[in-house]
């Protein structure tokens, strides 16, 4: 069956239809992964957004529950130039399209991704609608023009705390701005026990569970839309308990300490952004997924400084705060479908909260 993908521009791709039925809206990103399409689908940092892939034929070994980030998946839409119908992988548990329909997620398949992939690259992310009718062309312009993520946040979030691991060392609350899955497991792995709790967490209530550090999480949507919860880190800082920072917690942290955030023209998405430790020199392969980065110049040298950088286009990925013990970077060392180059970054926490377990 013909289906369409209309963008915020006019141009109109025909397709053909995968996953379900329906129509949606989103804002339009490619990823340029080449493994780990579950983990992708299952990120809820895409939350609101289209997603495309780069990589020409997904769904090769199927959909397998256990490789999921979280329990369903957050993004609006999904776009794969070719969709593999019958996957291959002794874990197999169903088809990627299969798993698609059970999820809800509209999907086209058969589209040029890299005309489309040229398109976001030139002029930048834009809104889009996935649809079986395209007719009334100016109507859903109109609508496409209107449209906007929000709540992001709280439409991931856990609704209550979890805590995991219980006899672990070093206790670590889990702030879920929509929390990959793999964040608590590396934790855990880690010798933690892991709080996990709800975006809209006091400070209080927070350091009424003690921590020896405290983590925030990647997430989705305009870090600059989440006044509440920059004003509760402002208290946590001030606390002094060991802080970590992913993607979203390192650009949720940088506004509490007064720096700015800008967004990116189509952002970093995908498992092969090059990034360089300025102290060592050493540049490490990171898998990333955002659309906003820290604002290089806004960063206050007496308050902090920039730990890693993107070698591609030198934005900031990662942050270290002169306290010694607040440090946070863009990029993903939780990675669970690879790269594995910097999950050492999770080592590097646990040894400030080591000092900071032993001082108390």
């Amino acid at each position: 069956m013909k289906r369409y993908l209309i963008m915020k521009d006019g141009t109109v791709y025909t397709g053909e239809a995968i996953g379900a039925s329906g129509t949606v809206m989103g804002e339009a990103v490619f990823t340029t992964a080449m493994c780990g399409y579950l983990m992708t689908l299952t990120d809820p940092s895409y939350y609101g957004q289209i997603v495309a892939h780069t990589f020409p034929l997904i769904g090769n070994y199927g959909a397998i529950a256990v490789d999921a980030e979280s329990e369903k998946p957050y993004l609006s839409g999904y776009i794969v130039r070719e969709l593999c119908e019958h996957g291959s992988n002794y874990r197999k548990q169903e088809e990627l399209d299969e798993f698609l329909k059970r999820n809800n997620i509209v999907g086209i398949a058969g589209i040029d991704t890299r005309a489309l992939t040229r398109k976001i690259r030139s002029s930048g992310v834009m809104n889009a609608m996935i649809t079986d009718d395209a007719k009334n062309l100016p109507a859903k312009l109109a609508e496409l023009k209107k449209f906007k993520i929000s709540n992001a946040v709280e439409h991931t979030s856990c609704a209550r705390p979890q805590k995991l691991n219980e006899n672990g060392k070093y206790t670590v609350v889990l702030y879920d701005f929509g929390a990959k899955n793999n964040i608590e497991r590396m934790l855990i792995k880690n010798d933690c026990t892991v709080v996990r709790v709800p975006y809209n967490t006091t400070a209080e209530e927070a350091l009424a569970y003690r921590p020896d550090g405290i983590m925030l999480s990647n997430g989705g949507g305009d870090p600059k839309d989440n006044v509440a919860v920059i004003e509760e880190l402002k208290k946590l800082i001030d606390s002094d308990v060991p802080m970590f920072g992913i993607c979203l917690g390192h650009q949720l942290l940088a506004l509490a300490h007064g720096f700015e955030t800008v967004k990116l023209k189509y952002g970093h998405r995908g498992a092969n952004q090059p990034v360089k430790d300025v102290v060592t020199g050493r540049t490490f392969i990171t898998s990333q997924n955002h659309g906003y980065a820290v604002k290089p110049d806004s960063v206050d040298p007496e308050v902090a400084s920039v730990r890693f950088t993107n070698a591609n286009d030198k934005t900031v990925e990662g942050v270290d705060y002169n306290s010694g013990r607040i440090f946070t970077v863009q990029f993903h060392p939780e990675a669970c479908g690879g790269p594995k180059d910097t999950e050492y970054i999770f080592g590097r926490f646990v040894d400030i909260m080591e000092k900071y377990h032993a001082e108390r």
